[in-house]
This record gives C-alpha cells, structure tokens and sequence, in this order.
C-alpha cells in the first residue's frame, strides 16, 4: 500500500532548489517593489512609522534553477524592529543565510519627517525628505549606502547680475548617497545639503519668514555647479564619510529642462581628488 492508496499527501517537489545545466549564474535575482509598513529609528533613538518600497535580491548560481520568492516576504514579516542602519545589515545577513548564498542586496526607499521651525516666527511644520537605504554582502563583506534627496532653493546668479528688477530662482534637488565608518544621522545629511543651498524650504511660512528666505536667496545666489561643489565641499571636510555620490539638479523657472551636475569620490582610494 503506497501514500496514494492512504490518500496521504504526497511531497510537494521543490522546483527552484533542482539543478539547472545552463551554467549561467544570475547577478541578482528576487522580489522588487513590495511595499511595508515600517519603523526608523533615528540615531538619536527617534521612532517615526512610515512606509518603505523594498528591493530584495540575491546572486544565483550556476547550476540552482531558482531563488525561494516567498523566503524575501517571510523575512520582512517576521521583522519586528525598527530599522536603523545596524539592523538593516543585521537584515542583510539573515537574508543571505535564509536563502543559503553568499552574496544579496536590500533596498528600501521611504518618506521621513522633520519638524522644522520658520526662521522668523517660529512656527513648526514638518518637511518630508525621500530617502534611501541600500546594502549588500559580497564575499563576508557588508557595506551601506544612505542616499537623501533634499529639496531647496537656489537663485541664478547671472540673472541677479545683469537684471534690473530681481533673479530668477528654482525649486532645486540636492541628493546626497554616503557611505561611512559609522551610522550617519538623515538630519545631518538635510543639514549639509540645506547649508549649502541659496535657501531651505519649510512646510509653513508666514510673511516675516517668507520675506526673510527672499532675500536670503538674493543675498546668497548659486549655480547648480556652486550647489554641488559646496556639498562635496562639506564631505571632503566630514571624517564620517569614506565616499559620497552628490547630485543637484535645478528645475529651472525659465527654461523647459534642468540644470544638472554630479560629483563622486571614494575618499579612502583616492584622497587627493578635488
């Protein structure tokens, strides 16, 4: 008498984990574009609820037909921590054990809040800033990336210069990717991107504080490639951070495009760089 004849089930075959012959391994191969409700934690030890997009891969190899989908959704579900930077590494390195590789990548893009007060009046407001969270094991090796984009304004200087009646002026992108020796707070990355910009934005202004940031741009005017030289600036001078990826981008008020420009370096392997 067999399982059929006790009407036993029968073992389900496991498909993905039987041997494929192309030898073609696969870069990375998992689930993209899941969406879950998470918790940051801060650096400072702040908790703030948000929602995260997830990327989850891991490298294939040769001679394994398929990677297990459901193990990337089962790790986000057993998860009750809140996301710092030593847990997002803490992440990657069950993933990678879960799914029985040795090289895997997370990505986690989500909106974070700062209250921020008004230069004048003082009146709080929160601003939202998009961030992103990438990390990857490769060869016992993990390495973190935090990447903000921070909205500012930046005013022409040219058109300061040559015109009578005022400058043109933007709503401008400034994105910052680092990757350091230790955790590196997204405030602190805000601050040096909104250090540098002609001015910072706020969620609500009243005309004091709006009349103060007017003419704070006018006083302090930039060329996309002045935003972007001032933060790598700023990076070059912080000893947190061992390499950088800097973005700015100007979406300009009198033209149909953008101004653009990017600077990278890896401090560590090349230190003269300017």
């Amino acid at each position: 008498m067999n399982q059929r004849d006790l009407n036993l089930p029968l073992p389900m075959p496991d498909v993905q984990s039987s041997v494929d012959t192309r030898r073609t391994s696969i870069d990375r191969v998992g689930i993209k574009g899941i969406r879950h409700p998470v918790r940051i934690q801060s650096v400072s030890g702040e908790i703030q609820h948000t929602i995260a997009t997830f990327s989850m891969t891991v490298r294939l190899a040769h001679d394994v037909k398929g990677t297990h989908m459901s193990r990337f959704v089962e790790l986000l579900e057993a998860n009750q921590e809140a996301f710092s930077v030593p847990m997002f590494s803490a992440l990657l390195a069950r993933m990678v054990e879960r799914l029985h590789v040795g090289e895997g990548h997370i990505e986690m893009a989500f909106p974070y809040f700062i209250k921020k007060a008004a230069p004048v009046s003082g009146v709080s407001s929160l601003m939202d800033y998009e961030v992103v969270l990438s990390g990857a094991i490769k060869d016992g090796v993990t390495s973190i990336t935090t990447k903000v984009t921070a909205p500012v304004t930046s005013l022409c200087p040219c058109s300061k210069e040559i015109a009578a009646y005022g400058a043109h002026n933007q709503r401008s992108h400034i994105t910052i990717a680092v990757r350091g020796k230790e955790a590196i707070a997204v405030e602190d990355i805000v601050r040096i991107a909104e250090d540098q910009a002609s001015s910072e934005l706020y969620g609500i202004l009243k005309r004091p504080d709006e009349k103060y940031i007017t003419e704070r741009a006018y006083d302090n005017p930039k060329f996309v490639e002045d935003l972007v030289r001032d933060v790598a600036a700023a990076l070059n001078a912080d000893p947190r951070v061992d390499a950088y990826v800097v973005e700015t981008e100007n979406f300009e008020s009198i033209h149909n495009h953008s101004a653009y420009a990017v600077i990278e370096r890896d401090k560590q392997h090349d230190p003269t760089r300017g």
